[in-house]
């Protein structure tokens, strides 16, 4: 192809030091529409990626003076937004490792390249989003931190709000219900996420305070949107909430006021909180299911006991963290370990939940190992109360 006729917008960056690899990458490349520039150094390497400003990288991890895993942490540390795919001939254990390493640090990686490789995986690798790329944020946030102050007034105030998540049954496509998120509403900044509010929560200790403002505004938005006897709503609760011994009479008093079955209503903790539990936790959450609410370990695979959780706590649903999901058509290992989480959720008659879901291909995959439940953006962001009963309604 005409390099005069190349969309200029992509650029694609190779370090390799095998000249006849690098060139047939190169080649191939240049044939579906990049502008292409090799380096054999890491030196010239960095020169290019200041001045080339390449949209697409292809790094091969074993160079000599300067290995791959050290040109990522460099690529890192200059924020470097290309997409990246790395080549080897090492075993695939490595390359998916070299991989987590650098989503890990930020970076934009597209996938693994094994040498010898045929030209449709490069090009379906050239095609790919990138794996660690940065998530759009519901709303945009400003710079400026939320205080102390701004905390005590916004639980004063009822600032925070709640916006519903659906998930779907992926054996019929219907939903299967929703996950209720808080959010700030700042009357100066927007819409607040999570992770920008919840570390002051805790700093201020008032974590309880926010978990049961949350379950009571949940309720009784379920109590009026739920649609169907099938359709459940799940809650993150706080670990402060397993060590006061009340929760679940509270909890089981709402519902009752509320006529929603307890059944309905999922209570997620997450694997970390947990690992955290005392002879009290496992007590307030076996009353949690003698009175009928279904329990879910979240973000499963995150931490280190996971499989001692699933045989000690009452647990009902399983979710799996979406770190693996997103990277199942990536890393082999990704893939297994979702297909092996399911398994075993099924083994232990639990429902399987994959949380994280982007695209159609993962909701494909999902299915096909016989995941029974999912959500992501692919499915539906998180919304507001209106919205979220609209769509209920819709899919129901």
């Amino acid at each position: 192809m005409d390099q005069d006729k190349m969309d200029q917008s992509r650029r694609l960056l190779i370090l390799d030091d095998e000249r006849t690899v690098a060139q047939t990458v190169a080649h191939i490349a240049e044939r579906h529409g990049f502008v292409v520039r090799l380096s054999e150094t890491p030196r010239d390497f960095f020169y290019d990626v200041a001045r080339f400003a390449p949209t697409h990288i292809i790094i091969d991890l074993l160079m000599p003076g300067m290995d791959g895993v050290e040109v990522l942490r460099s690529l890192a540390a200059v924020s470097c937004r290309a997409n990246i795919i790395m080549m080897s001939g090492m075993g695939a254990k490595v390359l998916e490792s070299a991989q987590r390493a650098g989503i890990e640090r930020g970076l934009r990686i597209s996938g693994i390249l094994p040498k010898p490789f045929k030209p449709a995986e490069l090009r379906a690798l050239l095609d790919a989003d990138a794996a660690g790329a940065p998530v759009h944020s519901e709303v945009a946030e400003a710079d400026r931190e939320v205080s102390l102050g701004d905390l005590e007034t916004a639980l004063r105030t009822d600032q925070f709000v709640l916006h519903y998540q659906p998930k779907i049954d992926l054996a019929s496509g219907r939903a299967a219900g929703v996950e209720a998120l808080v959010r700030w509403q700042h009357p100066t900044l927007g819409l607040l996420l999570p992770q920008r509010f919840l570390p002051l929560v805790e700093q201020s200790g008032s974590m309880d305070l926010l978990t049961y403002r949350v379950i009571e505004t949940g309720l009784a938005w379920f109590a009026e949107a739920g649609h169907g006897n099938t359709q459940t709503m799940a809650i993150n609760i706080s670990g402060g909430s397993l060590t006061d011994v009340i929760f679940a009479d509270v909890l089981s008093e709402q519902c009752t006021l509320l006529k929603i079955d307890p059944a309905r209503i999922i209570l997620e903790l997450t694997e970390t909180t947990a690992t955290r539990r005392s002879a009290d936790t496992l007590d307030i959450l076996t009353r949690v299911r003698l009175k009928g609410f279904q329990l879910s370990i979240d973000d499963y695979g995150t931490g280190y006991s996971s499989m001692v959780q699933l045989a000690q706590l009452p647990f009902s649903e399983i979710k799996i963290d979406k770190s693996f999901v997103n990277a199942m058509h990536n890393s082999g290992e990704a893939h297994k370990l979702v297909a092996s989480t399911i398994g075993l959720g099924k083994a232990l008659h639990l429902v399987t939940v994959a949380e994280g879901v982007e695209t159609e291909q993962q909701l494909r995959a999902l299915a096909e190992l016989q995941c029974e439940q999912a959500q992501g953006f692919h499915i539906a962001r998180p919304m507001d109360g209106m919205a979220a009963r609209e769509w209920l309604r819709e899919r129901t």
